[in-house]
């Protein structure tokens, strides 16, 4: 039975937590967008998209995602799109308060490295930074970039990674031998400033993956499955972690489509698939079968590689997944049933969540008008402090959110 999204309600899920604030983010394309989920796939199961990835695009996504009161937009890592430390850094310059989950390997830079760049980051837009540590599941693509280490060997190196980086922001000058780092009076030269520290986002389902974000994660990301798949992963990380002495968050990453009605949700939706054939949905499915990461293991088996069946719980729709990898679901449903289903992903436990649609600047208005209101007047969602009124250009009032008119970009 589904949640009712209320207040009581959200307040009796999360067991009194009534001081638990929820975060909401949206995701920044930096492999490009488009009305459709993909149109070309290459070799390593990237797409092209419509619409490039170039700054201007990506500065209208993350102005209207702080427009409409998002916290941070996360940035993907990987061969198929811009590098997110320099996309970041760039689309950081034409926005005031949002922040920005900027997603990278530990395969790519050394740690303490990381720790100083990070540290430039946090000086140069004054707070705005959050990190996502990426293991890495694809041998392939690891490969292709040099990285010629096992899984289990991936995620060792992961959790000295994040050690050195967290004792690097700590001020500490220090010695570090380990398994695969060996620094002599490391630390940064520089301080944070008064700056926080960095907030670490990271997602693994395997095992190893668990332990090292039992470890080492502020925030533990899961993609979007079924609500008794995700309670039995939070409760698992979530015991670890207390095992490790220590308490976090926990983030669904999950696409949206949300309209005035389930109808018109459910006719988008359907539509993004209109651009890939039987054979190119073969091809994604294969290629995503040659991965080591659990959480993509877990997408697959939502779809099977079939058009058919695709609604796998209430409102949980698994065909982005037929188009591309990583995060292969979306809610789909009127405003109010999205709504809903949120509510009780939150009741699960989840803290934040990190949306995206597509195209992703037409989806986030679709959300801000049609969702936020709803979550706000439910108690689940405010108007950030210090929006600006005056960013209402040519705009309607939403519940308290205002919002631009959005194109119809082709």
């Amino acid at each position: 039975m589904a949640l009712q999204l209320s207040s009581n309600v959200i307040n009796s899920a999360l067991g009194g937590r009534e001081t638990r604030q929820l975060k909401w983010h949206w995701f920044l394309p930096t492999s490009g967008d488009g009305r459709n989920v993909t149109n070309v796939i290459d070799v390593l199961g990237q797409t092209s998209m419509s619409r490039p990835a170039d700054v201007a695009y990506l500065t209208e996504v993350a102005q209207a995602a702080e427009r409409a009161g998002f916290e941070a937009v996360l940035t993907p890592t990987g061969s198929g799109c811009e590098d997110a430390w320099v996309t970041c850094a760039a689309v950081a310059q034409h926005t005031e308060k949002l922040k920005f989950i900027v997603a990278f390997r530990p395969d790519a830079i050394q740690p303490a490295w990381a720790a100083h760049q990070g540290a430039t980051f946090q000086r140069l837009t004054h707070g705005r930074l959050l990190i996502n540590v990426v293991t890495g599941g694809d041998p392939f693509e690891q490969r292709s970039f040099g990285d010629h280490l096992d899984k289990e060997s991936r995620y060792r190196r992961t959790g000295e990674f994040l050690e050195i980086l967290r004792r690097s922001w700590s001020g500490e000058i220090y010695d570090h031998e380990g398994e695969f780092f060996k620094l002599e009076q490391g630390g940064l030269r520089r301080s944070l400033d008064g700056y926080e520290v960095p907030r670490i986002y990271f997602g693994g389902a395997s095992p190893p993956g668990i332990a090292v974000a039992a470890k080492h994660a502020d925030t533990y990301l899961t993609w979007g499955e079924p609500l008794e798949a995700v309670a039995a992963k939070v409760n698992n990380v979530r015991e670890k972690a207390e095992s490790e002495g220590r308490a976090m968050r926990f983030g669904l990453r999950i696409h949206v489509i949300s309209r005035d009605t389930a109808d018109e949700a459910w006719s988008v939706a359907n539509g993004l698939l209109e651009g890939i054939s039987e054979e190119e949905i073969a091809k994604v499915h294969a290629r995503m079968q040659t991965t080591e990461s659990e959480g993509q293991r877990r997408m697959l088996e939502l779809h099977g590689g079939s058009r058919d069946d695709l609604e796998v719980s209430p409102n949980l729709w698994a065909g982005v997944g037929l188009a591309r990898g990583g995060a292969g679901t979306a809610l789909v449903g009127s405003h109010a049933e999205v709504a809903d289903r949120i509510a009780e992903y939150a009741a699960l436990g989840m803290d934040e969540f990190i949306l995206s649609g597509y195209p992703h600047l037409e989806e986030l208005y679709w959300f801000g008008e049609g969702v936020l209101p709803i979550l706000a007047e439910r108690g689940v969602w405010q108007r950030p402090i210090g929006l600006a009124e005056g960013m209402r250009t040519g705009s309607i009032d939403a519940g308290g959110v205002s919002f631009g008119v959005v194109p119809d970009r082709k």
